[in-house]
């Protein structure tokens, strides 16, 4: 399965369309929002909870943007819907509701965080199912991409210069692979040449500056940005 027009046509906000000085925390509801009414794609990161649902969280500890502390995998998904975000109002949300909300509108590229087994991805494969909007998973851990085969939507590895060099891009995995969302810095890298030859498309991340956009641009199809806004 190859990724549509959609999410080869415009940007990807890195985490939603944040800015924590004006209290939009990142992967917030009101990140999200911004990043719909600008146009831009979403990439989000999806964590555990601890009653083995998916939420939309980056870290695996609550401590850097919230009151709370210790592993997001430790509370359960209500548990973390009452934690607000510093600076903000919003909560740590299911991913079923984040994409309720999107409703298609952008295309979204959901990134499964690297986890001690693989009930994480098989969870998302589950909400990811069956919806018929532009959305695409990933993850930094082959083993979650395999976890999701024969899921209905794109499926595709974040890599930088050392997770290729820990997985290259071999037959061993890249069957049904669409697409790598790689370090802008290294786009040079034979894998991501090798990603091409295989008919993958060729994303990055995170890039965040105008002179940083144009320059990825020649090698990637699309950008993931965050702290600017990117120009046509």
């Amino acid at each position: 399965m190859t990724l549509s027009a959609a999410f080869l046509s415009r940007p990807f906000a890195h985490r939603g369309l944040h800015d924590r000085g004006r209290g939009v925390i990142e992967n917030s509801r009101a990140a999200f929002d911004a990043a719909v009414a600008a146009g831009y794609g979403i990439e989000l990161d999806v964590q555990y909870s601890a009653d083995g649902i998916p939420v939309v969280f980056h870290d695996h500890t609550l401590d850097r943007l919230t009151e709370g502390t210790g592993a997001v995998s430790a509370k359960t998904a209500m548990e973390l819907g009452q934690l607000q975000l510093q600076g903000s109002t919003d909560t740590i949300l299911p991913l079923a509701i984040v994409l309720d909300r999107i409703d298609g509108r952008v295309p979204v590229l959901v990134e499964i965080k690297t986890q001690p087994t693989l009930a994480l991805a098989q969870a998302v494969g589950e909400v990811l199912a069956g919806r018929n909007v532009p959305l695409a998973a990933m993850s930094f851990d082959p083993a979650s991409i395999h976890a999701l085969d024969g899921l209905n939507h794109p499926r595709g590895l974040t890599t930088d210069a050392d997770t290729v060099q820990a997985y290259p891009l071999d037959d061993s995995w890249t069957p049904g692979l669409s697409f790598i969302s790689h370090d802008h810095l290294t786009l040079d890298h034979p894998a991501v040449t090798a990603a091409r030859s295989k008919g993958a498309s060729v994303l990055c991340w995170t890039i965040r500056s105008q002179v940083d956009a144009d320059r990825a641009l020649a090698c990637a199809d699309q950008i993931t940005f965050e702290g600017f806004r990117p120009g046509p």
